[in-house]
């Protein structure tokens, strides 16, 4: 039986997927089709809204760490951001050098508002969901979410199947997108937030530099950040692979996202039963594994049959990563201090999402679209081997506790 919060955590979850598939999904081939954007600037498309979340999370931060109730101000955020859909709708009325420029400030500025949702959203969350609820909750949220995020998607698709060189229909799903996002907005103001009375002052300082002295923390990061540095190096690279070099339409794109999503609703399941028997830690070591496989399978053809298959492949792994890394990060920050953890984590997550994308397409500018997804296929496997130490240093930290408590 869900619990009131959880219920209504499921109803925003489903609104914002649609919101965010309606639009976010569809940057890079807008940008690409529609307002000639090269391949430095569709890098941009995944580099420059993290390095605005960079600038903005600490203040962010500082704000929602002061407040008693976070609900209202991450809803107004969400707002601001969907409010950015609109504006995406007159960039092909900007002169045409510079529509691609344009539309790469509107969502780097979109993630000012997007940075202080996301991180009250966690916090929100993390004290409205128990611990021992967490795994099936996470696991649960992210399948119907998945399955409305694929629906969405294949409906997109076959609607706009000969639209990919035309601006009106892409307008069109930047106004529908803001719909969403208003019941965004809805659906948060109706969560049943805990009013708690900052009696701390430690918890009211802009730092509390104690979280690095946590073991386990200290190690999440290290891990995470490697991880999501080689998993976002391609991002930009798989977007210009599919458009330029094989040259799928919206339709495809749509036809990508489905089948990496169809695969995502039954591995969700798997990935929970598994770190509960293993732990997330040790399933992480073979998420990063699969993932590693992506970038050279991709690669292999420009076949769209065969990188539809490769996007099934991929979602598995994709599953694991989503449901897996959010748990670990909540699992190894401290109760009491977990605002801080969450906020420190954001901060170097946005700095590393900004750099890894551009060193992608440098790479691609140095080596060509092979060499470098081979190398990225490397340095993935490089962060599976973090993980792996991770592991075995907790294994190492456990077995005397436990020989204590025989």
């Amino acid at each position: 039986m869900r619990t009131y919060n959880e219920k209504i955590s499921i109803y925003h979850g489903m609104v914002s997927t649609i919101a965010v598939n309606m639009a976010g999904n569809f940057f890079p081939i807008f940008a690409i089709s529609i307002l000639g954007a090269t391949n430095y600037q569709v890098g941009l498309i995944s580099s420059l809204p993290p390095l605005v979340a960079l600038l903005t999370t600490i203040p962010a931060a500082i704000v929602l760490n002061r407040l008693e109730q976070q609900k209202k101000t991450v809803a107004l955020s969400v707002f601001w951001a969907r409010i950015m859909f609109l504006l995406l709708i007159g960039v092909v009325f900007v002169s045409s050098n510079y529509q691609a420029w344009a539309f790469l400030i509107i969502v780097a500025f979109m993630n000012v508002p997007g940075t202080i949702s996301n991180i009250g959203w966690q916090t929100l969350i993390s004290g409205m969901i128990s611990e021992e609820r967490r795994g099936l909750f996470f696991s649960d949220r992210n399948r119907l979410l998945t399955i409305v995020g694929m629906v969405t998607t294949l409906i997109i698709g076959i609607v706009m199947k000969k639209q990919t060189d035309n601006a009106f229909a892409y307008q069109c799903l930047f106004f529908i997108a803001f719909a969403f996002g208003l019941l965004e907005v809805f659906f948060l103001l109706k969560h049943k937030e805990k009013v708690e009375a900052k009696t701390n002052k430690k918890q009211n300082s802009i730092m509390d530099w104690s979280i690095f002295k946590d073991h386990g923390y200290k190690w999440f990061l290290v891990s995470a950040l490697c991880f999501n540095f080689t998993w976002q190096l391609v991002w930009g690279l798989f977007n210009i692979y599919n458009v330029k070099y094989a040259h799928a339409t919206i339709l495809w794109i749509s036809i990508f996202s489905v089948a990496n999503q169809l695969v995502q609703i039954f591995s969700f399941p798997l990935w929970k039963k598994w770190a509960e028997q293993k732990s997330n830690t040790l399933m992480l070591v073979w998420v990063a594994v699969g993932m590693a496989t992506a970038p050279i399978l991709n690669v292999l053809s420009t076949n769209l049959y065969y990188l539809t298959f490769v996007a099934m492949t991929s979602g598995f792994f994709v599953s694991g990563t989503m449901l897996l890394l959010f748990n670990l990060l909540l699992e190894q920050s401290p109760k009491e201090k977990r605002t801080y953890c969450i906020t420190t984590y954001n901060v170097l997550l946005s700095f590393v999402a900004f750099i890894a994308p551009q060193v992608g397409i440098w790479l691609l500018e140095t080596t060509g679209m092979q060499r470098s997804m081979e190398i990225s296929t490397v340095l993935r496997m490089v962060s599976a081997f973090v993980f792996l130490l991770m592991y075995i240093k907790f294994m190492k930290n456990q077995k005397p506790a436990l020989l204590k408590a025989k």
